[in-house]
């Protein structure tokens, strides 16, 4: 029986750092993919948005895996929805 509790306290440690690592790193970047994916659903035509690259463009047109986007008035590009970074507030 003393064995079982010393085992237990030297699990303990253990047990607490896996604990702080879920919820200071795994848990927020779990929270903030969310947050991304559904940004990325809630778009529609005419929002403009910031890509990975920097340009601020316009949706154009909503696709399966890519949004048609305007860069300036007679410039149209497909841009892959993983390299939308942000949304720009009007």
């Amino acid at each position: 029986m003393e064995n079982l509790g010393g085992t237990l306290t030297q699990l303990l440690p253990l047990v607490v750092l896996i604990a702080i690592f879920y919820f200071l790193i795994i848990r927020p970047q779990q929270k903030q993919a969310k947050n991304h994916r559904d940004m990325i659903a809630s778009l529609d035509k005419g929002d403009k948005i910031v890509t990975s690259g920097g340009f601020i463009v316009e949706v154009v047109k909503k696709e399966e895996e890519y949004f048609m986007v305007r860069l300036n008035d007679d410039t149209i590009v497909k841009l892959a929805k993983d390299y939308v970074a942000k949304k720009v507030e009007k």
